[in-house]
């Protein structure tokens, strides 16, 4: 093991990770927001240490606690809900209410950011929205996540979904063979991608507030974010005046690159430049018996690799490029993924001994930081689970008032269903600090 190799397995080691700072401590995210893209948003900002309030209405709350695949929940919470909502707060208050809308404005006023996915406009119709929240904390963020845009002709009364994003963002009329239908990436690729601008774009917003100490409004496009990925689908139309075309599985910018089916199961074969494609061309072999590849130019066609790989396992595939000089790279699948001692070592698969739920293994952060890394410290928790610890500890209210706000329906829990509830396992009412970090005023 070389001297560096020998640093970084040190400096990243998930042993370490407890003792060090947290990127973002001291920064405080208050999210209403409900499926995907707003609570990944601060899901990403919440590994890292910002400390998260998730607001949404009592008893059955985000609509995402009931996006079960297949119908499967695991102790009654949906594993679809899981990912959007690690080392958050979670409160329940009906905002549309007066006293509701008192509540959140009180929690933005001790706000850094403020996440919302809501049709353009929402929130300013309920009293919530950035002009109102601006006048009693000037410092904050808000981060308006949205399909297309707060303003615009699309802006005003459309709904947004993963799969309307794809398909507005012109991803779809990519994907796909050549003389079939456009087709849909198999997970919600428009959600996590502009959450991950969204996250970006809140960061550079706090990064600004440190020189001006002033906060901002952020504008975020879900179709726009996923425009801004097609890497050179743009210019091509633009000079060429032709559409870029479905190519299937290959990578037409750096052929033969591609997913080929091997022995056992599917491979991806990429070369970057022309020595690799002679690396790639000396395994496969020349087009004919008795004719040497040395020397061959020109293009290697996707039917000559296809017809190596589907000799071979994915293994000897592997064993090849690494001598070859071109890559290859196992087509896995979840399971593999799970299992992975690679991906286990690295905290890419998380360990985690959860206080409500117990072990569970989650997606563990994806940047790895030497000095101040993400962690997941709790997992997503039913609805309402921290009113006490946050009404209480951060507002101040007493036991009194808040069984009166409850009473009012102000406030609550969580109703008695799959998605909203704690396992039926575990002990009823309310957890004190459990699964949560401590509040400071």
């Amino acid at each position: 093991m070389s001297g560096f190799e020998e640093f970084a397995e040190e400096a990243f080691s998930l042993a370490g990770i407890a003792a060090k700072p947290e990127a973002l401590k001291g920064i405080r995210v208050l999210e209403l927001a409900t499926r995907i893209f707003g609570p990944a948003t601060s899901d990403y900002l919440g590994e890292f240490g910002a400390e998260v309030i998730k607001v949404e209405l009592p008893l059955r709350g985000d609509l995402m606690r009931y996006v079960a695949p297949q119908g499967f929940f695991w102790k009654d919470v949906s594993p679809a809900f899981l990912p959007l909502n690690r080392n958050k707060l979670h409160v329940a208050i009906d905002v549309r209410l007066p006293e509701g809308k008192d509540l959140f404005t009180r929690l933005a006023e001790k706000s850094d950011v403020v996440v919302e996915n809501l049709r353009a406009g929402t929130m300013d119709e309920w009293g919530i929205g950035y002009l109102q929240l601006r006048e009693c904390n000037p410092r904050l963020v808000y981060a308006a996540n949205s399909g297309f845009g707060q303003w615009g002709p699309y802006s005003q009364g459309r709904a947004s979904y993963d799969a309307t994003a794809q398909a507005v963002s012109g991803f779809s009329a990519i994907t796909g063979f050549p003389g079939h239908p456009p087709v849909k990436a198999g997970f919600w690729v428009g959600d996590y991608t502009a959450a991950l601008f969204s996250a970006i774009a809140i960061l550079a917003a706090l990064a600004s507030r440190r020189r001006t100490g002033e906060g901002q409004m952020i504008d975020m496009s879900q179709a726009e974010s996923m425009i801004r990925t097609l890497d050179w689908t743009w210019p091509y139309a633009g000079l060429t005046g032709k559409d870029r075309e479905r190519a299937g599985n290959q990578d037409v910018a750096l052929p033969p690159s591609g997913i080929y089916r091997c022995a056992d199961g599917f491979v991806a074969v990429s070369v970057r430049d022309e020595e690799e494609r002679a690396g790639l061309l000396k395994a496969v072999g020349p087009a004919s018996p008795g004719t040497g590849s040395t020397g061959e130019t020109g293009a290697l066609p996707p039917e000559r690799v296809a017809a190596f790989t589907a000799a071979r396992t994915r293994e000897e595939i592997l064993r090849i490029s690494e001598g070859a000089g071109f890559s290859a790279a196992r087509v896995v699948g979840g399971g593999e993924q799970y299992n992975d001692p690679h991906l286990r070592a690295r905290g890419t698969v998380w360990e985690l001994d959860d206080p409500l739920y117990g072990r569970i293994d989650e997606f563990g952060p994806g940047p790895k930081l030497s000095e101040s890394p993400g962690r997941i410290k709790w997992t997503a928790k039913p609805v309402g689970y921290h009113n006490e610890q946050v009404f209480g500890g951060l507002l101040g209210l007493s036991p009194a008032e808040m069984k009166e706000l409850a009473r009012k329906k102000v406030i609550g829990k969580w109703a008695d269903v799959p998605g909203a509830r704690p396992p039926k396992a575990s002990p009823p009412g309310g957890p004190g600090k459990v699964g949560g970090g401590s509040i400071a005023g």
